[in-house]
């Protein structure tokens, strides 16, 4: 039986879509060229560049496909990681408006849209950024915080 080649990962180089890497897998070693690699398991490659830091990869060539592929695999994993960075249709806006802007801007809007309207699942806040959010809000309204929100504050 001939084995394949085997195409270690190397945390120094750059890899395009292109380049073959062979990762260990259910089934054994398995080799890919990375391009395959983010469609046949986009979260363990994701965690290899974002959290583990032992993958590099271009940027337009493999990343940019890569956060596509993670949107539609695992959006909760998705909004988890973008977080604020997150396109939102918010009110006000004629189209999609990047999450950030009115957490910034508008937090008794973005508090209302987001906690009160029913868009949690829409965008993913920290435990910090929740609590920054809820400072802000019980500072300039204070009776238009939730009632659980003001004991997170004051735990």
């Amino acid at each position: 039986m001939v084995s394949e080649p085997q195409f270690p990962l190397d945390p120094s180089k750059v890899y395009f879509s292109m380049d073959e890497l062979t990762l260990d897998t259910g089934e054994g070693a398995k080799t890919l060229k990375m391009g395959n690699w983010i469609t046949v398991d986009p979260i363990r490659i994701h965690k290899m560049i974002v959290k583990e830091k032992v993958l590099q990869v271009d940027e337009m060539e493999v990343l940019r496909p890569l956060e596509s592929k993670l949107r539609k695999a695992d959006p909760d994993y998705y909004k988890r990681f973008v977080g604020l960075k997150l396109v939102i249709d918010y009110p006000g806006y004629s189209s999609g408006i990047v999450a950030s802007i009115p957490f910034e801007n508008d937090p008794l809007g973005f508090y209302k849209w987001w906690r009160k309207g029913g868009h949690e699942d829409k965008v993913y806040l920290s435990l910090g950024r929740q609590i920054q959010l809820f400072q802000k809000v019980s500072l300039m309204d204070p009776k238009l915080i939730l009632k659980k929100d003001l004991e997170l504050l004051h735990r």
